[in-house]
This record gives C-alpha cells, structure tokens and sequence, in this order.
C-alpha cells in the first residue's frame, strides 16, 4: 500500500474564487499563485502546514541566498518550477504507507504491550465533553489517508504534554510511563507569518535568505528537512541535544514519535511518543515566526545575562493591540534598558530589510497573522486557539524610516488609555451608586475595545496613504475620542437614579491620584467640605467631569494644535487588565 503525499491530494486550500479543494504537494507549488491559501481542519493545523511547505520551497531552491536571489523569485510567476524535480527526486520519503520509511513516522513503532490507540491522540479537534459544540464525535474511530496525513504534521508541530506510554526503545521510559516533556515546538510559539494576496506571496514573504541572520541566525552545520536526514528511531536522536541547523530542520523538527495503524480504507488507530524536544529558551534567533520577550525570572534562574522566551498570544487581547510586538526594532523595543524587552518576529525582521532595501515598495500590504493554541491543565489538552489577522503596510517596518511605525504603535497606547479612562469612569460610576466596581469596569474595557477595533484596523490600513504620520495619528485621536466619549455618554445614560444622587466616599478618591485634585474639584457638590471630613460626595456629574479630563489628557486632547504625545516604549507584558488605575 502506498499514499504518495507528492501526487494524491491532501492539501486543502482556497481558491481565487473562494472554492474549496485538495491538492497534492506538487499540484499546491505549480498552482500558488492562482490559490488564495491553505485553509486546514485548523488555523493551527494551516500554520504547521505552511512550515512543511516552505521547508520543502527552502530546498528545493537552496536558498535564498540573499535579498537580490529573492527579489529574481519574486518577479519570476514560474519561481517554484524547481520543486517538481525535487519532490521526484524525494518521493519515496513522502509516502505516508511506506513500510521502512513512513512520512513523518517510525516504522515498527510499538510499546511493550503492542498497544494501539485512538485517533483521538493526534486530532486536536475532539471536544473535551462538549460533543454539542464540534463536528467530531467524543471519538475518532477512522480517518482517511489525506487527513490523517494532515493530522501526522500537527502532532509533531502542537501535540499535547502529559504523561504518555512509553514505547519500546525508548530509554526515557520509566514503567512504562514517558513523564511530561512539553508541547510539540510549535505549540509554545506565538505564531505569527505574513499574508501576501495569494499562496505564492504567502510562501516567498515567509522565505527568508539565509543571510539574513538577523532573522533566522547563522546556520550551525548542513540545514536539511526531516525527509533527508536518517530516519528516526524510537527515542531520541543519537545527538541527544541537538539543536536545529537552520529552518528546514526546525520546520520539519520531529518533536514526537509516532505510526499509523491502518487499512485499505484509511488509518483507524496510532502509537505516539515523545520525540526531540526543544528548550524554548536557547531557540532565540533560530525561529524565526514568532516574537521574543525578555525574562528575567528566567535570567536569574539559570544565571544567563540575557534569557528570551517566545511570546506567546493573549486570547483576551486582539493582534491590533499588541502591534508594538511585531513591529517595534530593536532601539525602540529596548525603552531606554541595556536589552530590548521585546523582539519582533524574524520573518519580520526579514520584511524589513526587503522594504528598506526597496525589494518591496513601501505601500505593499501585508496580512500580518498570528495564530496559536492556548493549552489548559498542564498543557495536557488545547483550549482554545487564537487567530487573527492585521492588514498593514509594509513600510511600518522600514528600519530608516520609523516615523509611521512610531505613530502606529502611539496610536496603540491611545487606544490603551482611551479604554482605561472609560473603565474609570465605569468604576467611580458603580462607587457613586454603591455597587461592585470590578464587574463594570471589565465589561467597559471589553466595550470600549470592541469598539475601536474596527476603526483602528481601518486607520492602520491606510497609513502608507497619508504624507504626515504625525497628523494621520491626530485623525486616529479624533476618531478615538469620538469612540470612547459616546461610549462613556451611554454609560453615564445607564447609570440610574442611585448614581446621579451619589454618596459620601474617602476623599483620596479621585481621577488619576484622586485625593488633591478630586477633593477641589467636588466643591459644588460637596467636595470640599467632604474632604475636611474625610469623605467627598461622588456622583454621577462628577464621575463625568473626571472622565472628560481623563480622556482629553489620555489622547493628548485631540482638538488642539499641539502635536501628539511622546511615544511610549513598548513593553513586552501589561499589568492585569482589570486592575483598577484609581485607588479606592
């Protein structure tokens, strides 16, 4: 039996026109540039798959070498021709059935028991006890060759930890127990890659030149994908830590064990192990989608001057918000401190120089695309999956001129304080009437960023249009407060009777630090002679004058003449969303 992963379609992808199909490897590169994307049963699953395909590009053109090779890729409609002849020349190690050397697998793979397990182990889309709530049912009890096919690169790329059974020959088993070694290397990334208009430009954007170390480090020995090294065996490399040479390895990195059991109709069972893992934090400079944030618990553990760990998404957070991460160098990214905090994504880095270089023109949009698993109960099992997209100009990524990515990641913190100074209002609202506070405030933030989020992706969108960066930031203030100001109207219009009488709180209450500035300000409504008392009468008039305040001095007071305000320096993780910035 065979299922030859070069000819028989497994791949699925979007068409231009918006059709579904499934293709081959080989149909997939002679047809990029008329195919929208991959689509897979995941948006982790298309994040794996698009790795094994610019393995397999990266290959097959040996390179490229530097910016100049890939701007003759870029221009050349028939660049992938070369892969054709490759994937024939490498066709048996493509064979999903092959009985010495399965894709991806070990042949003979087997425990002590001669166990076989369910499906279930390597689809990471079976519900956890919610059956109601997914196509699959609680099992998977048969998979076709194309899907398992897809399945056997997300393990490898997003499987689970915990403990599992130790299969034979493999040294690391303890009573027949192989005890936690991590995710699959994939699933501890904040993935992110960039969108072009179609598959073709998705793959070149991700190509990265081997020069380009900034991005993807220096190359530590021969760069060859799985397919061309020896085939594993069931435990660990011989090498024991070794790391990967350059991203063909680590794109095809064999982070787990495993073999289909299957049938003339489709694999019906699995063995899976652990396989080579990858401590996250000496992969610094070697991975190149994903951004890095500085750890200094992690410095003062192992004793190391600089220790970088991936920084992985936020599902509370949209990609908007976190702009600063994927775009901010590494002069800005540092804030004034001896090391950057945060390092943007390689593949990034890469887009920059191309720009900069003038490979790209500064207009080019891009889909900046951020995808991820959230893992819970000891990582033993995928929660949810982040995904989201960003559409930017790549000129927010030129390195001599920062001017639009400075103003792009201000407008961020706009946006930040925006919120905040609505949230404010939400808490000194529910103070006023003597409610809980906590509650409000959340589901104000929650409001107010929902609500900028489509105006600022618009506003971000056009930036390669404007000719001042710095009065294209003042339109985003205006819209900002525009925004945030209807949302505190609707707020204040909630409020109710209990909040528009108000009550005696402690008179250090107030906007910003409160106390001084709160107690004067309460004169006509009792204010001042609250604070000789202790206490000053907050209600909903004054929790509206404060916000005002709040929001004009958080957008640098947008209907002004003057300039925006200073930008600040990025930082790599924000205090907890929910603590309150006024002090009760």
């Amino acid at each position: 039996m065979s299922f030859d992963l070069t000819s028989r379609p497994w791949l699925p992808v979007q068409r231009d026109d918006g059709t579904q199909d499934e293709l081959s490897l080989r149909e997939v590169f002679a047809e990029a540039g008329a195919l929208r994307r991959l689509v897979g049963d995941l948006p982790t699953q298309e994040f794996a798959l698009l790795r094994l395909l610019l393995a397999v590009a990266h290959d097959a053109l040996d390179g490229p070498g530097d910016h100049e090779n890939w701007s003759e890729l870029w221009a050349d409609q028939g660049c992938f021709e070369p892969v054709a002849g490759y994937l024939d020349d490498h066709r048996e190690r493509f064979d999903l059935l092959h009985p010495v050397a399965p894709f991806f697998q070990v042949a003979g793979l087997r425990t002590a028991r001669d166990e076989v397990f369910s499906l279930n182990r390597i689809v990471a889309d079976v519900p956890n006890g919610e059956p109601f709530f997914s196509s699959r049912q609680p099992t998977v009890r048969r998979l076709d060759f194309a899907e398992a096919a897809r399945w056997v690169v997300h393990a490898h790329a997003y499987d689970t930890s915990g403990i599992k059974t130790g299969v034979a020959g493999d040294d690391r088993a303890r009573g027949g127990k192989v005890y936690p070694l991590g995710v699959g290397w994939a699933g501890t990334l904040g993935g992110v890659f960039a969108e072009g208009d179609t598959l073709r430009e998705t793959l070149l954007l991700n190509l990265i030149a081997s020069d380009a170390t900034d991005a993807i480090g220096p190359l530590r020995g021969d760069d060859r994908p799985a397919w061309r090294r020896p085939q594993s065996g069931p435990g660990p490399g011989a090498a024991g830590g070794r790391r990967p040479t350059g991203v063909r390895d680590l794109y095809t990195w064999q982070t787990r064990r495993l073999r289909l059991h299957f049938d003339a109709e489709g694999a019906h069972g699995v063995v899976l192990g652990y396989g080579d893992p990858l401590p996250a934090h000496t992969m610094r400079g070697s991975e190149p989608m994903t951004a890095w944030r500085r750890s200094r618990a992690q410095e003062k553990k192992r004793g190391e001057a600089l220790v970088y760990l991936p920084r992985e998404h936020d599902p509370s957070r949209s990609a908007w918000r976190g702009l600063a991460a994927l775009i901010a160098n590494r002069a800005e990214a540092a804030g004034g401190s001896e090391a950057p905090l945060m390092l943007r994504p390689g593949v990034f880095e890469w887009i920059g120089r191309l720009v900069t270089e003038g490979a790209l023109r500064p207009g080019f949009l891009i889909r900046a695309r951020v995808v991820g698993p959230v893992y819970g109960t000891q990582q033993s099992v995928i929660d949810e999956i982040v995904d989201d997209r960003l559409t930017m100009a790549v000129v927010l990524l030129h390195e001599r001129d920062r001017a639009y990515a400075r103003q792009a990641i201000g407008a961020v913190s706009d946006a930040d304080d925006a919120v905040r100074a609505l949230g404010d209002l939400a808490t000194d609202l529910a103070r006023a009437s003597g409610g809980d506070q906590e509650g409000p405030r959340a589901t104000a933030r929650d409001l107010g960023f929902g609500a900028l989020d489509g105006p600022y992706r618009a506003w971000l969108g056009r930036v390669a249009e404007v000719g001042d960066p710095y009065e294209h930031r003042r339109t985003w203030q205006r819209e900002a407060y525009r925004v945030v100001a209807g949302l505190g109207d609707q707020l204040m219009a909630d409020a109710g009777d209990a909040a528009w009488q108000g009550r005696i709180v402690e008179a250090k209450y107030g906007p910003g630090q409160g106390g001084k500035q709160g107690a004067g300000q309460g004169g006509k409504h009792g204010g001042n002679q609250g604070g000789k008392q202790g206490g000053l009468w907050l209600n909903s008039a004054l929790a509206d004058q404060w916000f005002r305040g709040r929001l004009g001095k958080a957008l640098s007071d947008p209907y002004s003449d003057r300039p925006p305000g200073p930008v600040p320096a990025p930082v790599p993780d924000r205090a907890p969303e929910s603590s309150p910035r006024v002090p009760v």
